[in-house]
């Protein structure tokens, strides 16, 4: 059996819910001992920094992730200066995330870019020198700096998350990320393969660095109809519903669905409602008193 006393369990705040509802999401979470509160900066529905800066906030001791913000629609400066000045207001509970966005998307707002790789490369690199306090210029293909420097970088920069499905993506991650973020609808086979081509990136770039942090998003649900619950929400995500996709029972099934995660490499486990869950703050109960334990016991 893996050992999972040391997996994070979380609540994703999808952003398809009421923005109204995240301080109750918020505070539920801590109430009921989550490690963590996942937003997103999905477009055209809500802001990740926002989310994140309210979600901070109104908790004193979750960690609040980001997942994730898009690269082609932000400035890399001011992504910067965001995650810098919450990382300071908030020592060590931020973990921001970036990636490619949505391509469709990118292309609606005129920022669709030729290479996207290209693009999250450069952005990722000026990021982390931005955030150590370094003066950055850089005349990239997509990212143009002249001699920027924070006046406030944060004292100890956050661990960077970055995003991305296609192998290429992966392993860019695998190689720049401090932590490798997964989409939510993965079969065990995916995060394996997945796993194995972040951890190979890391090592040639890092020989001998420690195993690469990841987060799974598994679609979740509990109580009567739960499995129909997933299953529906699964075509969301270009998938075809499969009993190996997310996780839907009691405590003691949704704890052995995320040990079989944890054993695929997975440290931090951000739990994705469906977006009929009826009970949300009830979803959130139910992870924090019934699953946590049964994950804590290892």
């Amino acid at each position: 059996m893996t050992d999972t006393s040391q997996l994070r369990l979380g609540i994703t705040y999808v952003p398809y819910l009421h923005p109204e509802h995240l301080r109750d999401l918020a505070q539920a979470a801590q109430e009921c001992g989550l490690d963590d509160l996942w937003v997103w900066e999905d477009c055209f529905k809500q802001s990740g920094v926002a989310a994140a800066a309210a979600a901070l906030a109104w908790t004193d001791t979750v960690r609040v992730g980001i997942g994730l913000l898009p690269v082609p629609l932000r400035n890399v400066a001011l992504t910067a200066m965001e995650i810098a000045t919450l990382s300071r207001l908030f020592p060590g509970r931020l973990l921001p995330g970036i990636g490619h966005g949505v391509q469709p998307w990118m292309g609606q707002v005129g920022a669709r870019v030729g290479s996207p790789l290209t693009l999250l490369r450069e952005y990722a690199t000026a990021l982390r020198r931005l955030l150590a306090g370094k003066e950055v210029s850089v005349n990239g293909r997509y990212v143009q700096l002249d001699a920027v420097t924070l006046d406030w970088p944060p004292a100890e920069p956050p661990a960077l998350g970055i995003g991305g499905d296609g192998p290429k993506s992966v392993a860019l991650a695998g190689e720049l990320a401090d932590v490798y973020l997964l989409s939510a609808a993965r079969t065990d086979a995916e995060i394996a393969d997945a796993y194995a081509i972040a951890s190979a990136a890391r090592q040639r770039r890092d020989p001998g660095a420690p195993a690469l942090p990841m987060v799974s998003a598994p679609i979740t649900a509990t109580g009567p109809g739960a499995r129909e619950r997933v299953d529906a929400e699964i075509p969301f995500w270009g998938k075809e519903p499969d009993p190996g996709i997310g996780s839907a029972g009691d405590a003691e099934k949704v704890a052995a669905d995320f040990r079989r995660l944890a054993g695929l490499g997975v440290t931090t486990i951000a739990v994705q409602p469906t977006r009929d869950e009826p009970d949300l703050l009830g979803l959130v109960e139910f992870l924090g008193r019934e699953v946590k334990p049964l994950l804590a016991a290892g």
